[in-house]
């Protein structure tokens, strides 16, 4: 405990953001589904949405936090392809599908089958869900399974902020929580939800889930 304590105040001093690390991948995994217009829900200060924007045609975010929503809608007020909503997840509009939907490090907020489910409603005919989230450590494979990242994340801290910082960046300091969902729970859920979804353990406390739905609904609509 006391060496994972030294670990996050180095980490502190020398922030990254975990979620950013992924932003390149989930925009190519979207771009490769043939996507043009996306989700990203819990879109924060807007980092994904920019990675987004460089390979579809429209963004919405969605942002339940103010400030964070204020500081997402400023930085993309002069492109008219990005629109900014300050809502979580439930406050979008239940009728608008879209081509793809993402969410990174924001599931654990949700309730977990309920908005597997509803995000599956989101998607258009051939869609492609790309969730990149955490999990709670349980058991010494989860423990194990952290190794890797407890050696790299100071390593990559010094890379990409060797000064030492004050505060952390704007992009890192909205709202968190503890996840309460394990791997096995997150697994169970998907199977259920979304049939056929790839999952798969990540470096930095991540898993990701990648599904796509069928490209006619069942009802034949």
């Amino acid at each position: 405990m006391a060496l994972l304590s030294r670990l996050h105040r180095f980490n502190h001093r020398h922030p990254w953001s975990n979620n950013d690390h992924y932003g390149p991948w989930v925009a190519s995994q979207i771009a490769a589904s043939g996507a043009h217009d996306v989700l990203d829900v819990g879109c924060g200060t807007g980092n994904l949405a920019a990675f987004l924007r460089r390979r579809v045609a429209t963004v919405t975010g969605l942002e339940p936090d103010p400030r964070t929503a204020r500081v997402a809608a400023e930085r993309f007020a002069d492109d008219p392809a990005v629109t900014i909503v300050e809502a979580g997840f439930a406050g979008r509009n239940p009728e608008r599908r879209f081509d793809a939907v993402t969410l990174v490090a924001v599931l654990h907020h949700l309730p977990l089958a309920p908005t597997l489910r509803e995000l599956r409603e989101c998607l258009r005919p051939g869609g492609r869900l790309v969730i990149v989230g955490c999990y709670r450590e349980v058991g010494p494979f989860d423990m194990l399974a952290a190794l890797p990242a407890m050696l790299a994340n100071p390593v990559m801290g010094m890379v990409r902020h060797p000064t030492r910082a004050d505060a952390l960046p704007s992009h890192m300091s909205a709202p968190t929580a503890a996840p309460q969902e394990t791997v096995s729970d997150i697994r169970a859920a998907a199977s259920v939800e979304l049939p056929n979804a790839r999952f798969r353990r990540r470096l930095f406390w991540r898993y990701s889930l990648v599904y796509d739905a069928p490209a006619e609904d069942k009802t034949g609509h």
